[in-house]
């Protein structure tokens, strides 16, 4: 079941929903955004997504690692 809700929005952010993903898709595109902060099984969900993405996942890697050593640069 689905309801409905009024939300109140910059209209610069208003047009560029449209223009990012049209306007039949705005309902379901925040709703997967909002999705994830509401439900632990959809956070889960997502985590699991986001694990799958190699490319992600390597780029996660590389930041990490190069910032390991920003620790030992710090000032105690």
């Amino acid at each position: 079941m689905h309801k409905k809700l009024t939300i109140t929005i910059d209209e610069k952010v208003y047009k560029g929903l449209h223009k990012k993903v049209g306007r039949g898709n705005i309902s379901q595109f925040i709703e997967e955004l909002v999705r994830p902060y509401i439900s632990k099984k959809s956070l889960m969900t997502a985590y699991k997504k986001m694990a799958k993405d190699e490319e992600r996942e390597s780029e996660a890697l590389e930041w990490s690692e190069a910032t390991i050593g920003d620790v030992g640069d710090e000032a105690k």
